[in-house]
């Protein structure tokens, strides 16, 4: 984690981890930003006094490494890339602080609403075992069997917490990809994703600070880019300007900055 990141966080004043369960969103609105962390070194200065920051320990972000599971032919890839609202997706998630890992099978439905169920398990081997099958026989359109793993990600994550808990900030940065079948590595290192996960009914101290440092809404899928990233064989023309317009934003942040002094 970078240390003007890291030092920003320590300004922040920590919940624990055993209070989150405690926050209840009962009309949960949630919005994906993309940004970068220079902004983010923005956001974390004026979230000062509003947010707290989830502390495990002495720690302020969580180390994540996510392993997406898919048809041999990419079924659940393509529903999203042709644009079905009805889709699912079939992770393994491990916290690597903890070393807690879960299956976890998403659905979307058509008001683009998603609903998330998991089962803790020992690991990506164990699925069968730990009765992975009885998870997905209930929640999704999937046996185990007929599933492989596809592309894995790695990213740390920050967890800010309003101060009236009324909403989370998940914000995820130094994401890297690999590909299970290609073999092929590739990253996004400087992005930031947000996710925003509101009450509907409160006012949201984030959103004029996003307003204010220009960052927009903006729907990302780690499985799905990631698979663009590493496998070039695969249909992507739907992500393609997505990617454009990501590099092209790391790309601004890159250029050397031109500070006039008057002397």
């Amino acid at each position: 984690m970078d240390k003007e990141i890291v030092e920003l966080l320590s300004y922040l004043p920590p919940i624990p981890l055993e209070e989150m369960g405690s926050i209840k969103l009962m009309n949960r609105l949630d919005r994906k930003y993309l940004a970068t962390l220079s902004q983010l070194e923005q956001l974390l200065k004026m979230a000062q006094g509003k947010y707290y920051a989830q502390a495990n320990g002495d720690s302020r972000f969580s180390p994540y490494r996510t392993i997406y599971l898919d048809t041999p032919n990419e079924e659940m890839y393509l529903a999203h890339h042709n644009g079905r609202l009805v889709r699912q997706k079939v992770r393994v998630r491990t916290y690597l602080d903890s070393g807690d890992t879960f299956l976890e099978v998403k659905n979307k439905d058509n008001h683009g609403r998603t609903k998330k169920k998991r089962i803790q398990v020992g690991g990506i081997d164990t699925l069968v075992s730990d009765n992975g099958d009885e998870l997905l026989h209930k929640y999704a359109r999937y046996t185990l069997g007929q599933l492989v793993p596809k592309v894995e990600n790695r990213f740390e994550r920050i967890t800010l917490v309003n101060i009236n808990k009324t909403e989370r900030l998940t914000i995820d940065t130094h994401v890297k990809f690999h590909h299970w079948e290609t073999g092929c590595d590739n990253t996004f290192d400087r992005l930031v994703i947000i996710e925003l996960k509101r009450d509907g009914l409160v006012p949201s101290p984030v959103l004029d600070i996003l307003h204010q440092l220009r960052i927009h809404p903006s729907g990302f899928s780690k499985y799905c880019i990631g698979t663009v990233l590493t496998n070039e064989a695969i249909k992507q023309n739907l992500f393609r300007p997505k990617i454009r317009r990501i590099e092209k934003m790391l790309a601004l942040e890159e250029q050397p900055q031109i500070v006039n002094y008057k002397l």
